[in-house]
């Protein structure tokens, strides 16, 4: 199964906070793939059948709190605290004396941390500011790790063109950065 951005999970719950029942149903059959993949490497093998149990409780809350989240911070970030919330409540239960410290928020599904999304938006929004065709090209160069010669046969443009690109389009962007116009603006 396809493991959903940031993006495509965030939009799914506002979807279904203005009332999608199937962007809600397809929201909480992802989140339930992810759960039992964050349960399971922190429960280990021993644990198996808790696994299943933290899933519902954690969806539960979802539903229960869902009108919580806040429509313009990061869906994960807010999620996963939830989760981590459970797994805690959990070691209580069973008397277990893990401990489930700040490692562990720096452990959030990879690519779901809340720093990381927040980059990753900066990202986008510093590409979005360049020209469209050179945002495209660094995103796929530098970005994706396409090769300067995939990158020329996807966007039409020679090889030179895209390196050129490239790096006029990253200098513009460390200019911005630094606060001052670039060569383009």
């Amino acid at each position: 199964m396809k493991q959903l951005t940031e993006p495509e999970l965030r939009t799914l719950m506002l979807l279904s906070l203005n009332g999608d029942e199937v962007a809600y149903r397809c929201l909480l059959d992802m989140l339930r793939h992810l759960l039992i993949s964050y349960y399971a490497r922190r429960l280990g093998g021993s644990a198996a059948s808790h696994v299943e149990d933290l899933v519902q409780d954690t969806l539960l809350a979802l539903h229960q709190r869902r009108i919580t989240y806040d429509r313009e911070r990061p869906f994960t970030a807010w999620f996963f605290t939830i989760a981590r919330h459970k797994l805690v409540d959990h070691h209580r239960r069973s008397g277990g004396r893990v401990h489930i410290g700040l490692e562990t928020v720096g452990d959030v599904v990879d690519g779901y941390r809340e720093d990381a999304i927040s980059a990753n938006m900066d990202v986008h929004r510093l590409l979005a500011s360049l020209p469209a065709w050179q945002g495209d090209m660094i995103r796929q160069v530098r970005l994706e790790g396409h090769s300067v010669a995939e990158t020329a046969a996807s966007t039409q443009r020679s090889e030179a063109m895209v390196k050129i690109g490239v790096h006029r389009g990253i200098k513009a962007l460390a200019a911005r950065l630094r606060g001052e116009r670039g060569e383009d603006g």
